[in-house]
């Protein structure tokens, strides 16, 4: 007769398996984008912000995003340079942010106290947010990303931001990530101490086709 031994057995511990046929991978650190790399990226049409590592395809505009955005840089633009207050940019501009992340506001503006000593505009990206920055909202757009960009542009020196909603005819103007105004039609887009003396009526931005 043989006696049980009290010795614990040698029993296979429940550890979690994976399933069939697959290997789990340890979680890949983010990719550090370079400015050359970002630059870099083909030119297909697209653009694209870097955020949190992740480089995010914002797609193409409507032709009315596309449109009140050339409207109101252009008319920004022309009184900028008239006035030597600074620069105007399109969309396809991406700016440093402290973060990391690369950020390209619809319009922007960089006040000419912040290009002093430069006889021309950087080659690459702007370190740090415009002065002011313009959004068009498209219906992709979330309220959590344009809060998120909103946000940052103002950790950046960001004085001032106009985010333009063209489905409801209207702006919310910031000083803060919270606004403080809505601009209706009858109002008007004021540069305020940032654009000193820029002033463009709402409905200008919204105007209906009369030809």
């Amino acid at each position: 007769m043989t006696l049980a031994s009290n010795e614990p057995k040698n029993e296979p511990k429940n550890e979690p398996k994976a399933e069939s046929g697959l290997s789990i991978q340890p979680a890949s650190e983010p990719k550090v984008w370079t400015d050359a790399e970002f630059m870099a990226l083909p030119q297909d049409g697209h653009r694209y912000e870097l955020v949190n590592g992740e480089l995010i395809d914002m797609g193409n505009s409507g032709m009315e995003h596309g449109e009140i955005g050339s409207f109101l840089g252009g008319s920004l633009s022309l009184y900028v340079r008239t006035h030597k207050l600074g620069r105007v940019c399109d969309s396809s501009t991406a700016f440093a942010m402290k973060n990391g992340n690369r950020r390209s506001p619809d319009v922007s503006f960089v006040a000419k106290d912040r290009l002093q000593g430069l006889r021309r505009l950087p080659k690459g990206f702007f370190q740090g947010a415009p002065d002011l920055a313009v959004e068009v909202l498209s219906p992709s757009n979330t309220v959590e990303e344009i809060h998120e960009k909103i946000v940052e542009y103002f950790e950046n020196e960001t004085r001032l931001v106009w985010v333009i909603h063209p489905d409801e005819q209207y702006v919310l103007v910031y000083h803060s990530p919270s606004p403080d105004r809505l601009l209706r039609l009858q109002d008007s887009l004021e540069g305020e101490s940032v654009v000193p003396g820029f002033s463009l009526a709402v409905a200008e931005l919204f105007e209906e086709l009369d030809f």
